[in-house]
């Protein structure tokens, strides 16, 4: 049986005859079913007696075993538990369970990234504090005049807070779209087996994006703060 994918590659249909190369020779088989996706099984799937002549040790590396309608899920564990002992004691998983000790390797990966982010998101918001700190100080003639003409302090500090929290937003929601993109085409491409899918998680990238908005607000203190103690009489006087 082969995925149909794969025999679409190579042209082959049901009825069409494949050389398979062993470790010892190569033999001739029909191709009798054709099936959607890799998935886990791969895309070539053969019987055990038509392997056996070619086999050097067993070395079965997964054992898919599918419940009866009505059997239950413990009672089922523990029944494949007990045969299982009997070969080395391998261990036994639901599907669930399989999932998540696969997604152990690419949580660790992701732990990584994350604490690179991290880095590289206290690297922009000294960017921003400084880029405003410039600013404020380019624009010292201009707060002046805003807070002789009846500007509080409170609000030239809120007018500075929130072109830091804009900065962080265009920032936040580019990231996010280009991370996105970047997701669904790295899926695409490593994804050879079939076993893979792109989901977008709404869930972390609206306490990322609230994580950056709040992170660009606390970037903008120091320059309000700054702003609002500008004296309005050098201020305006200031070249």
């Amino acid at each position: 049986a082969v995925s149909r994918t794969e025999a679409a590659g190579h042209g082959w249909q049901v009825g069409s005859t494949v050389g398979v190369t062993f470790a010892d020779a190569t033999e001739r088989f029909t191709v009798r079913a054709l099936f959607d996706g890799g998935g886990v099984a791969g895309d070539y799937l053969m019987t055990p007696q038509a392997w056996a002549p070619h086999r050097v040790q067993d070395s079965a590396g997964l054992v898919a075993v599918a419940l009866r309608p009505g059997v239950a899920l413990a009672d089922g564990r523990a029944a494949v538990q007990h045969t299982a002992d009997g070969y080395g004691g391998p261990r036994v998983q639901t599907r669930d369970e399989y999932a998540a000790s696969n997604a152990a390797g690419v949580d660790t990966m992701l732990s990584v990234v994350y604490a690179l982010l991290a880095l590289a998101v206290l690297i922009a918001l000294l960017g921003i504090a400084n880029t405003l700190g410039l600013a404020v100080h380019e624009r010292t003639r201009e707060l002046g005049l805003l807070r002789a003409v009846g500007q509080t302090r409170g609000g030239l500090r809120a007018m500075v807070r929130w072109e830091s929290v804009l900065v962080a937003a265009f920032g936040t929601v580019g990231g996010l779209g280009l991370g996105v993109l970047l997701g669904w085409a790295l899926v695409r491409a490593s994804d050879a087996a079939g076993t893979g899918a792109f989901a977008v998680p709404p869930a972390q990238l609206t306490v990322v994006l609230l994580a950056g908005l709040v992170a660009g607000a606390a970037a903008g203190l120091r320059p309000a703060a700054r702003a609002a103690r500008l004296d309005v009489l050098r201020a305006v006087a200031a070249e």
